[in-house]
């Protein structure tokens, strides 16, 4: 019998099949090791402080939703909040349309020399922050020699001190993210592209369909995928903005471009309220939640109804 059993190939099976298990989950362990120490438990860490007034070093305080009021009655807090939808809006919003543009141009064989410019659109999205800090630095310099001002005053207009002007220090570090991003998003929607049937560009070109009416009917419909994903991931990039606005402003983080990942930066790690921080990112962590879920019922709309239109006729 028990000769049997060690020979049985099902049980030889189920402990092959085990074994490999095993060997997986210890291959992976590493990635979800490293995520629950520095992903994982902060996060629920910060949940947890949120609820507590604590200055990093000395014994922690229950406040229960103090922190919550202390920040919604903050007029910054509201401010930064406005900075970081327009900043968003301003930055975000065009580099997913033209990116849609700029794919489709690529895509085309119209264009000589594809692959060179498909590498050159991408080199800002693996350009140190250091150096684009840098760039834009020069290019909206508050003094009249910077590019930007310099232009300005070739128009006839009065320069600009970008660093102080409410809508300066938007558009520049708006500008900053734009330049940024346009690569990465372009990249993604000519991948869809490509992935596109041949024969529906074809047919739509025997119909005599318009670069317009090609884009309409066939390459948006289908490329429906690739824009929730850039619009899911632009949106939650658009309201963790924070680099572009230290990187430009500096420490001194002004109200004119404070975004509200920086309000949180500024509480925590220069004021030492972590408390009044934490409450700060669970509502980030609320709102982003929010937003995410009507994005995901506005894009489930895109090309719904001009698609059936087209598969009809």
């Amino acid at each position: 019998m028990e000769t049997t059993r060690a020979t049985n190939p099902l049980i030889k099976k189920t402990k092959r099949v085990y074994k490999d298990k095993w060997s997986g989950l210890l291959f992976i362990s590493p990635f979800f090791l490293l995520f629950a120490i520095f992903g994982l438990i902060p996060m629920l860490f910060s949940f947890y402080l949120a609820f507590f007034r604590w200055n990093g070093l000395g014994p922690m305080t229950y406040t229960g939703l103090d922190n919550f009021r202390l920040v919604l009655e903050d007029a910054l807090f509201w401010k930064s909040l406005s900075n970081t939808f327009i900043i968003g809006i301003m930055g975000t919003l065009p580099q997913l349309i033209i990116g849609i543009f700029l794919a489709y141009a690529l895509n085309s064989t119209l264009i000589r020399f594809r692959n060179v410019f498909r590498v050159s659109i991408f080199i800002p999205y693996v350009t140190s922050i250091v150096a684009v800090a840098v760039i834009f630095g020069v290019l909206f310099s508050n003094q009249t020699h910077g590019l930007v001002n310099s232009i300005l005053i070739g128009l006839g207009y009065d320069a600009i001190s970008f660093t102080t002007s409410e809508w300066g220090a938007k558009i520049a570090i708006s500008m900053m993210i734009f330049w940024r991003w346009i690569g990465y998003n372009t990249l993604i929607y000519l991948a869809g592209m490509q992935s596109i049937p041949k024969e529906l560009y074809e047919a739509a070109k025997i119909d005599g369909a318009s670069i317009w009416a090609e884009l309409r009917y066939v390459v948006i419909p289908m490329l429906k995928p690739f824009i929730i994903f850039t619009v899911f991931t632009a949106t939650i990039g658009a309201l963790q903005v924070f680099t572009e606005p230290l990187v430009f402003l500096g420490r001194s983080l002004r109200e004119e471009g404070i975004t509200i990942v920086a309000y949180l930066y500024r509480d925590a790690f220069m004021s030492n309220f972590f408390g009044t921080a934490s409450a700060t990112a669970v509502l980030l962590f609320i709102l982003i939640m929010v937003i995410t879920c009507v994005n995901l019922l506005l894009t489930n709309q895109i090309g719904k109804s001009k698609w059936k239109g087209a598969k009809k006729g």
